[in-house]
């Protein structure tokens, strides 16, 4: 089959799932195959040198594309939608957001950032823009239109993140966004948690918007792998800060990126419903204060996402009613089926403990007990539920 495309006059929008697997795939440019060479390549030959001088060439190089490449960026830029001008594939999720922040910040620009933001996101805020004169302000994540308050004349771009990494806070991605464009400010996004699958983030007024593909476009713990969509204002931008930085990825994990999005849409429906279904368990357990689920009714920023998201991913984390540290560590070192181990998005379920008041600044961090952050996998939720159960056991024998 031939490329279909959301833009393609002669065929009606794809829904989604039919995106994830059409998109990017040019069969009859690939000798029927349906799926992409991998290319390893670095020289691209001309036949002649007037037209290696005038760049007569689909191809320049090959680390600035490949057709492997352009599958994948053609494939993610039909699943944002119309909005998206481009993508750009970068070797990790943090090389991803530390290119995008680079791309739009110059020495003696401010930064807007969330508090609850990806830790690396914050050293790479406090180490590296720092050191090039960059000054970042942190923002409590449920200010909402309120960081109108917190724009100054040098602003140049907000950072959001919805939900926060561990704490699962909630933002108001249009009233953010609108504000900082009244100002001029560009919005960029960690859309990891939700995918455009879920969130359509230029809908929402995010000009460039981000995933560590290494996690749920991935989807098995084999790949490292960031993905950065710009939209028309935002493009030139971006290309021109990854190229000067020598980014590339290369082509197996190309392939395998390209691979797993071809899945995505089932494995993030199967996902969620048993993230669900799990998260609804545990908040009936007597040793659990609070799950922190924003796709859970009553919980913290539900009613945002209700309006704002079509759907929820397996990541989300619970609140232990006091109790000590080692019986906590007991509940974890039990289990059988969650691995301990950073990173989340594969087939496998993950847990692991944390404290976010050792990262916050510009809010504070009281849960109440300790906190686990867990990754419901593609095991059976009965059994995932069983090996739950086997750690409140060893919980309640270590106090």
């Amino acid at each position: 089959m031939t490329k279909t495309t959301d833009t393609d006059p002669s065929h009606p929008p794809l829904k989604a799932a039919t995106q994830l697997v059409v998109g990017g795939r040019d069969s009859a440019a690939n000798h029927g195959f349906v799926n992409p060479a991998v290319q390893h390549a670095s020289t691209v030959l001309y036949p002649t040198a007037e037209d290696f001088l005038a760049r007569r060439s689909r191809y320049l190089y090959g680390r600035r594309g490949t057709p492997t490449s352009e599958a994948l960026e053609n494939a993610l830029r039909e699943l944002e939608g119309p909005a998206c001008a481009g993508v750009a594939l970068l070797p990790s999720g943090l090389a991803a957001i530390s290119t995008a922040l680079l791309a739009v910040l110059n020495a003696g620009d401010h930064l807007l950032i969330t508090d609850s933001v990806y830790q690396p996101t914050r050293k790479f805020c406090d180490g590296v823009l720092k050191r090039f004169g960059v000054a970042t302000t942190f923002y409590d994540p449920l200010i909402g239109g309120g960081i109108a308050a917190l724009i100054q004349p040098n602003t140049r771009a907000v950072f959001v993140e919805a939900p926060g990494s561990l704490s699962f806070d909630m933002q108001d991605i249009p009233a953010i966004a609108a504000a900082a464009h009244a100002r001029g400010a560009v919005v960029l996004m960690d859309n990891t948690w939700a995918s455009p699958l879920y969130f359509r983030a230029f809908d929402k007024g995010v000009d460039l918007s981000i995933q560590a593909a290494t996690k749920y476009i991935g989807g098995h713990s084999d790949v490292m792998l960031g993905t950065v969509s710009a939209n028309q204002a935002t493009l030139q931008r971006l290309t021109d800060a990854v190229h000067a930085l020598g980014l590339c990825v290369g082509p197996d994990d190309v392939y395998l990126g390209l691979r797993g999005l071809r899945t995505l849409g089932v494995r993030l429906a199967q996902h969620d419903q048993a993230g669900r279904k799990v998260a609804r368990w545990l908040a009936q357990r007597p040793e659990i204060a609070r799950v922190l689920h924003p796709a859970l009714e009553g919980s913290p920023g539900h009613a945002i996402w209700q309006r704002d998201f079509s759907g929820a991913s397996g990541l989300f984390s619970i609140v232990f009613k006091p109790v000590a540290d080692k019986a906590v560590h007991a509940f974890l070192n039990e289990l059988r089926l969650f691995g301990i181990g950073a990173s989340w998005g594969g087939f496998e379920s993950l847990a692991i403990p944390f404290d976010c008041s050792l990262i916050r600044t510009a809010t504070k961090w009281a849960p109440g007990g300790p906190t686990v952050r867990i990754h419901i996998g593609l095991e059976d939720v009965d059994d995932l539920i069983g090996d739950l159960e086997r750690g409140f056991a060893a919980l309640a024998a270590a106090k």
